[in-house]
């Protein structure tokens, strides 16, 4: 019996590229497969969690949603992964600095993703599991990065389950040289290692936790494509 369509994805088997490149906002899936695909095709609407296919440059991609923190990311790319043959995950989306250097508009390029999620429990392990990107897409994002002049930093993140979080200690992380703060990395970095797959994440800063600074709306729609400029260089 064919796994396809799952619970959460409506698409069969074959719809969907081997490399996805996944946002929590499914409306800025929708803008990346309008501005950036040639000849989309949705396969998703399950939830409203929108997923289209099409070709970048004439190689095939998919691009879809996976909502908003570990439980959710790790439905969807869970099922990508095991039930669809996606090879290669990389999350775009945006996260809050930790450190003075980074300023708004930078992007940040997740090689580890620190956790205060519980999800890698299940896996039994005899110690703490340190999830990492797969580093020939950080290697290549890096060099896109470079090319295209954009501000970025490499480094450790965290993915955190709690967004209005009232002991965040945001400092402690800060002092451990972790860059900033997420909601999903670590559960895709996670599922990506359990099934043999590929995964990056790289974030637009939005919000700085320790000088205050914030994102207006032009600085959102100048710099928060750079992400999926990057992105989309690794299909």
């Amino acid at each position: 019996m064919s796994n396809t369509p799952t619970p959460h994805i409506g698409a069969h088997k074959g719809e969907i590229a081997e490399t996805v490149i996944m946002a929590g906002d499914p409306l800025r899936v929708k803008f990346m497969a309008e501005h950036y695909l040639e000849n989309p095709v949705q396969f998703n609407n399950v939830r409203s969690m929108l997923g289209f296919t099409g070709t970048y440059k004439g190689r095939p991609v998919s691009v879809m949603g996976h909502g908003m923190g570990i439980p959710s990311i790790a439905i969807y790319t869970y099922e990508l992964y095991n039930f669809y043959g996606v090879k290669t995950i990389i999350r775009i989306g945006s996260s809050g600095a930790y450190q003075k250097d980074l300023h708004i508009g930078d992007l940040v390029i997740a090689m580890g993703a620190c956790t205060d999620s519980n999800y890698g429990a299940q896996y039994g392990l005899p110690g703490t599991f340190c999830p990492i990107a797969d580093y020939d897409l950080l290697v290549k994002a890096v060099e896109t990065c470079k090319a295209l002049g954009y501000r970025y930093k490499v480094g450790n993140v965290l993915s955190s389950d709690i967004f209005y979080h009232e002991n965040a200690q945001a400092d402690k992380w800060a002092q451990m040289g972790v860059l900033a703060v997420e909601m999903e990395a670590s559960a895709l970095y996670m599922n990506a290692a359990r099934s043999g797959n590929k995964a990056l994440a790289l974030f637009t800063v939005s919000d700085h936790l320790v000088t205050g600074e914030a994102t207006s709306s032009e600085q959102r729609q100048s710099t928060f494509t750079h992400m999926m400029d990057v992105a989309l260089s690794l299909v």
